[in-house]
């Protein structure tokens, strides 16, 4: 590992496991525990820094200065990336969805904060993005620049959701996590046994491609893992009234912040199937927490 990395996670707290004790698990005779990713760092939280990981140790050791990626005004991907080239020196440019907005988010204004470079470009040209996979294939990237694909979908992200399992030292039934890219579940996927199920939860609509894509990070074909498709709540970084209701009683029984785009959408949908009795009896379940408050904080202002 380059040791502005190491010196970097130097300042990280663990991760730890929590259990969430609600009548409703007692009911069932589920155990349901929460893996804190949020509580990692206070900027790099959850699965950011598991996926930039290793994804900036290769840009460091190929000797690139400049980190290129895409991402939305509210993207908790883009947030982590840019504080971590400013952390360890590398400098940012980011291709923004969408026109340049008259006031900025904060994260936008974060990402200024911090020297990242800006570029507004068109829905159109953004998804023309999504085609470039590799750290070279952007068009026109000039010498020591390295092109970073949308939520950090690389090969090299899924070493550090291995150091993520290797953290649990509980055994349990089901491993559960949101899914944007659906590259954490690759990862996650990757790195566990196969007599673990793997339950991913779509954040946005129509989100069926995300099989496809989850199998093409994958070194092998694993059959233990799956992708719930009905949690969406309308569509990425949307919500409705049931669901921020579901977020608030929550927070106040456990004290455990969430946002309403992703880790809010899996517990509210582990909530529902436990009470429709999905999971067998005396079964555990781990839900990874994976951070990235970003698409929270205008609701929280």
């Amino acid at each position: 590992m380059h040791p502005k990395l190491i010196k970097l996670e130097e300042n990280f707290k663990p991760s730890i496991l929590t259990k969430i004790d609600e009548p409703l698990c007692t009911q069932f005779n589920i155990e349901l525990w929460m893996k804190r990713d949020d509580q990692l760092h206070p900027v790099i939280s959850g699965n950011k820094w598991r996926k930039l990981k290793f994804i900036l140790n290769h840009a460091l050791y190929t000797g690139s200065d400049t980190i290129i990626s895409m991402g939305g005004v509210y993207s908790n991907h883009l947030h982590a990336l840019a504080y971590t080239c400013k952390a360890i020196g590398l400098k940012n440019i980011a291709y923004i969805r969408g026109d340049a907005p008259t006031l900025l988010t904060p994260t936008l204004a974060d990402l200024t904060a911090w020297g990242t470079e800006l570029r507004y470009i068109s829905r159109t040209e953004y998804r023309q993005l999504r085609q470039y996979k590799s750290y070279l294939d952007l068009p026109g990237l000039k010498p020591q620049q390295y092109w970073l694909p949308e939520g950090g979908a690389q090969p090299l992200a899924l070493s550090g959701l291995a150091e993520l399992v290797e953290e649990i030292e509980i055994s349990y039934d089901y491993l559960c996590v949101p899914c944007g890219t659906g590259t954490t579940l690759a990862g996650l996927i990757s790195a566990t046994p196969d007599h673990i199920s793997l339950l991913g939860f779509a954040a946005l609509k129509n989100a069926s491609f995300l099989n496809t894509d989850v199998s093409a990070l994958l070194a092998q074909n694993k059959s233990n893992w799956q992708i719930n498709l009905d949690y969406h709540f309308g569509g990425f970084a949307s919500s409705t009234p049931e669901l921020l209701s579901f977020i608030k009683a929550f927070e106040t029984k456990t004290n455990i912040q969430l946002e309403p785009v992703y880790t809010g959408k899996m517990m509210y949908a582990l909530y529902d199937l436990i009470s429709k009795g999905h999971f067998n009896a005396g079964q555990r379940i781990i839900a990874l927490h994976t951070g990235g408050l970003q698409g929270d904080r205008q609701r929280r202002l």
